[in-house]
């Protein structure tokens, strides 16, 4: 009995090509835990497809996925001196936001992120002079830009790109190759066609893995189902049922990320209305679970537990059953299952 992903493999490999086909010299990204599928999974196939790069989160990562990934790996967490060193093959690519990071990699292959709107990570334009003398002493990839997903103030992606192109060549700093991160395939179109020497690399993870949401689903099989009546006490803390109806077991607890989730950004009156109610909810104990069963999402008895969660479906709903599973809607970025099944 587990928490299952579900993989319709044709058609999540279909939405790969179309991607794949819209950005031309794609770089996959594989990062976190492989965006719900595993590092090995995506690894494997990004190695089905082609691709000669593959981009991870960090050393760590690269350590792990070396033995699955023959091509080059580049690292997207920015180098730092005084880092711990992790043993990586010459095909390691590190990422650099900093003068003092090239000067700290001599001889080390890297790509040069530059300070976009997101104001993260990267080298500003006034760090320009001091980059042209440093990148002499290492094996120069490109340069790379992490754009911002919404643009709240109007402004173009693509004039931010062109922005940083001018002044690197205003620099007399090398533009073979820039690797770019959140621009649609015709903002990349336009960059391609106003430098046609540089060659435009996009980073994609989310788009490329999750784009299709009906690839993919999770299920957990329904371990054990107990009556309970109206007043009765159950589970750790010894609450009441609220009405008669079925505690349901369920697989999926906290340790595959089930209880689990990131903040959002909340925009519009009825969201932040919505966020509201989930609030005073939750000060009654009373939190919807991510798994559905007839129809509706159900609310979790109690706060789930390590490997199950405990849901409360009411007896106006059938009885669930042993060995059925049920729908879990999960974010897969935050999620570690027990199994994945291809169909």
């Amino acid at each position: 009995m587990a928490l299952t992903l579900y993989v319709d493999t044709a058609r999540w490999r279909a939405h790969h090509k179309q991607v794949l086909e819209q950005f031309p010299g794609l770089v996959p990204v594989c990062k976190g835990n492989g965006y719900g599928f595993g590092h090995e999974r995506l690894a494997e196939e990004a190695t089905r497809f082609g691709t000669d790069v593959l981009a991870v989160g960090t050393t760590y990562e690269a350590a792990r996925i070396k033995d699955w990934f023959s091509g080059d790996l580049l690292v997207l967490t920015p180098f730092r001196r005084g880092e711990e060193p992790v043993p990586l093959p010459d095909r390691v690519i590190r990422s650099v936001s900093s003068v003092d990071g090239v000067h700290g990699l001599v001889g080390a292959r890297v790509v040069i992120e530059v300070m976009s709107s997101m104001k993260r990570h990267g080298v500003t334009e006034q760090d320009l002079p001091q980059l042209a003398h440093a990148i002499q002493d290492v094996r120069l990839e490109g340069f790379a830009i992490h754009l911002p997903l919404d643009r709240t103030d109007g402004t173009d992606a693509v004039e931010e790109v062109i922005g940083w192109m001018d002044r690197l060549r205003a620099a007399r700093l090398p533009l073979h190759t820039m690797f770019v991160s959140h621009l649609k395939a015709d903002e990349l179109a336009r960059l391609q066609q106003q430098f046609p020497q540089t060659h435009f690399r996009a980073r994609i993870g989310t788009r490329l893995w999750l784009g299709d949401h009906e690839a993919t689903e999770y299920r957990g099989a329904v371990l054990d189902v107990t009556r309970v009546a109206k007043g009765d006490r159950f589970g750790y803390r010894q609450q009441k049922a609220p009405s008669d109806g079925w505690l349901v077991v369920v697989a999926g607890g906290t340790s595959h990320g089930v209880g689990l989730e990131a903040p959002k950004a909340v925009h519009g009156v009825m969201p932040r209305a919505k966020g509201v109610a989930r609030a005073g909810l939750a000060t009654v104990n009373r939190n919807l679970a991510p798994f559905v069963w007839a129809g509706k999402q159900r609310w979790f008895a109690e706060p789930p537990h390590m490997q199950v969660s405990i849901l409360f479906v009411p007896s106006d709903a059938a009885e669930p059953q042993v060995g059925e599973e049920l729908v879990a809607h999960l974010r897969h970025t935050t999620t570690q299952f027990d199994r994945i099944v291809d169909r």
